[in-house]
């Protein structure tokens, strides 16, 4: 019996490695039916962002009552707000038939797995570090003190991919999606997502 459940799939990785880039064009490509998860936020809306579509925006008291009920696969406090995923959205799309990618940090990835142990860790691994570190310095936005304490990050992070199910190189955006879509193609193949049922083969034969 084939089973229609939609996957999760986690994607982490170090600042820059180009998850965000991935994501966006596994969607584009309309790959599986996949869809991203858009997370909760306490922060307010920026210009052009709309409430459903880059995030769903709520009220500190709002969001609070959402963490007693549990009501996140993972959150976490970010200084003065709060972000997370909201359970009920995905599972839902899951049951649906949907595959759901969460693009999210380590932190976040840990309680994802600790809430649904059927997902699918994938981390984002740089060619190299000199390569991570080159594509920080084209973004133009750090000063020396950040690009040292992000290089710091990004190490520390790195050695926690030991606790994903696959990591995934970007030394090319095509071959790291396309790598992706194998992953995703062979877990829809894996046999405990099936359940078999042989009655009536016997008189088939």
């Amino acid at each position: 019996m084939v089973n229609n459940k939609g996957l999760l799939i986690v994607i982490s990785g170090p600042s820059a490695v180009g998850k965000g880039t991935i994501c966006k064009e596994l969607v584009k490509r309309g790959i599986d039916n996949l869809e991203l998860s858009v997370s909760a936020t306490t922060r307010r809306p920026r210009q052009g962002e709309i409430d459903g579509i880059n995030y769903y925006f709520k009220e500190k008291e709002v969001f609070e009552k959402m963490i007693e009920r549990e009501d996140f696969l993972e959150f976490a406090r970010v200084y003065d707000n709060y972000y997370g995923t909201p359970k009920k959205n995905v599972m839902d799309k899951i049951s649906n038939g949907k595959d759901v990618i969460l693009e999210i940090d380590i932190q976040g990835a840990k309680q994802v797995k600790r809430n649904y142990e059927d997902g699918i860790f994938i981390f984002i691994m740089p060619p190299s570090f000199k390569e991570l570190k080159s594509r920080i310095v084209k973004r133009g936005t750090e000063t020396q003190k950040d690009m040292d304490k992000r290089m710091t990050c990004a190490f520390e992070e790195v050695q926690q991919a030991k606790y994903y199910d696959y990591i995934v190189v970007n030394d090319d955006l095509n071959s790291a999606v396309e790598k992706i879509y194998c992953i995703i193609k062979a877990e829809k193949c894996r046999l405990s997502r099936y359940h078999i049922d042989l009655s009536g083969f016997k008189e088939e034969l």
